[in-house]
């Protein structure tokens, strides 16, 4: 018996994903949300705990040094394919099953690996052909509406008893531990933001003070940015694992301590796809921020904004059409913000009433749903109390700067823009049976007024770095999840974009 074939047919069976979404892959990704939540494979939050990593979307050259930082991270046995939409996820993900399998394609795999870590070139490219780490590319779940039952990974696996995590690994109960940190901490090598973790205890129903934690779990791929993990600070000498040195520097306070220089994305789980924010950290305190330029080397499709892009175009598009689209986006930012915050329960029935909106479920059926999660998550106090203070943006600050929708009506903090979108989604789910035409320049697009010159989410990473600034690491992602900007929206050229 060949057990090494055996172990491998068992690894297949069931692997864990890492999903990784490029600049346009917003529909590739939706597709690959459900198919894995049907199949029940569990998803990776870091590349050391990913048997199988699934690219959502078109290749973007920009970001492919990122994208072979992350792959290089990953260890045996491993496979790579590519969905470049939404059609082509089943028969991608079969196929990745037969390559994870495969004794003969993982041999292949290992041998320019050793290779690599001989010749002491680990993160290049190592030109794999058939065998190796190139991409391979192809030509509902059941409803669940109890509260708290199931959970949810960062990208959409779920697990039918409830007993995962989001990043597939067991729960051990409030304030367990989870193989998730064990994967991360074996592969950083950095804990301090998990230790501060053990032992803190919430309600079972109640998320869990999750936004240090992922933090924590996930900085790793702040070394994953666009130059391939190199560091951004001023020298060029990096510590082992690839982070780079500390420099000295006088915080706001005027003491002097180490600055360092990372970079936030643009893989990162639950993040905007191809967004990087280049930040200067003291301590766990951000002190700079910045974005870089848009990955997107082409013009963009953006999914969420299409109703209104159609309807500028002069094609005949409904309000309740664009009610449904809006309704299904605003689930979809929310299902990040709930992930990041540690509430992976109702992450999943934030992303299932997504996916049931695009799948044109009716209205009578969707409301009972839609108002139970919003009284769900809407009185929650212990989200509440983990996120409110956390990115305050003023009305007033939000139209200087020319933010609308959600973000500008919401008027404050985190918990304000969360509560914005709940109230949003139940009215726009009222709306889906309107036959009206869609009028582009008075109905908000899901990001706000939509302007092809200046779209909406323009305005969003525009006030971002400076509500980055002064917040804690874990707070800065959750201050990224309350705005949720479409990097997609930044590349359109209305005259170029698809219909559809």
């Amino acid at each position: 018996m060949d057990l090494t074939a055996v172990l491998l047919r068992a690894a297949a069976a069931r692997p864990r994903v890492l999903l990784v979404t490029t600049p346009g892959g917003t529909a590739a990704r939706l597709a690959a949300e459900r198919e894995l939540r049907m199949r029940d494979w569990p998803p990776a939050s870091t590349p050391a705990g990913a048997d199988l990593m699934v690219v959502a979307g078109p290749d973007c050259p920009l970001l492919r040094p990122a994208l072979e930082r992350l792959w290089q991270d990953m260890p045996g046995p491993r496979a790579r394919v590519r969905a470049t939409g939404a059609d082509d996820v089943p028969s991608v993900l079969d196929a990745a099953c037969a390559r994870l399998g495969s004794p003969g394609r993982q041999r292949a795999e290992a041998r320019p690996a050793a290779h690599e870590h001989l010749h002491g070139e680990p993160g290049q490219h190592s030109g794999r052909g058939a065998e190796g780490g190139e991409d391979v590319e192809a030509g509902h779940g059941g409803d669940d509406d109890e509260p708290g039952h199931g959970a949810h990974g960062a990208h959409g696996a779920h697990d039918e008893g409830g007993s995962r995590d989001e990043g597939g690994s067991r729960d051990d109960g409030p304030g367990g531990a989870r193989e998730e940190d064990t994967d991360a901490h074996r592969h950083q090598g950095r804990d301090g933001d998990r230790a501060g973790r053990a032992g803190h205890e919430v309600p079972d129903d109640e998320p869990e003070h999750g936004g240090e934690r992922r933090t924590g779990e996930e900085s790793h791929d702040d070394h994953t940015g666009h130059e391939g993990g190199h560091g951004h600070g001023d020298g060029d000498m990096e510590m082992p694992g690839g982070l780079p040195m500390a420099e000295s520097g006088e915080d706001r306070d005027g003491l002097t301590l180490d600055r360092l220089h990372v970079a936030l994305g643009p893989f990162l789980a639950d993040w905007p796809a191809g967004l990087t924010v280049r930040a200067v950290l003291q301590g766990d305190v951000v002190q700079e921020a910045g974005l870089d330029e848009p990955a997107a080397d082409r013009p963009a499709d953006p999914f969420w904004a299409r109703p209104w892009l159609r309807a500028a175009a002069g094609e005949p598009v409904t309000r309740g059409e664009a009610a449904r689209r809006r309704a299904a986006a605003h689930l979809d930012s929310l299902g990040r913000l709930l992930s990041v915050a540690g509430w992976p329960a109702e992450a999943v029935t934030a992303r299932r009433l997504r996916d049931d909106l695009l799948a044109e479920a009716p209205a009578r059926v969707l409301l009972p749903r839609v108002e139970r999660h919003a009284r769900r998550v809407g009185r929650s106090r212990t989200l509440y109390w983990l996120t409110r203070g956390v990115g305050p943006l003023s009305a007033a600050d939000a139209r200087a700067a020319g933010v609308s929708g959600p973000a500008a009506r919401a008027d404050g903090d985190v918990p304000a823009r969360y509560r914005q979108w709940l109230t949003d989604v139940v009215h726009d789910v009222r709306q889906l049976d309107d036959t009206a035409p869609l009028d582009p320049a008075r109905q908000e697009s899901p990001r706000g007024r939509w302007d092809a010159e200046r779209p909406p989410s323009a305005a969003l990473t525009g006030v971002l770095p400076g509500l980055l600034v002064g917040a804690e690491l874990g707070a800065a992602r959750l201050v990224v999840a309350s705005l949720d900007p479409d990097p997609d929206e930044l590349a359109v050229r209305p005259a170029e974009v698809a219909r559809g």
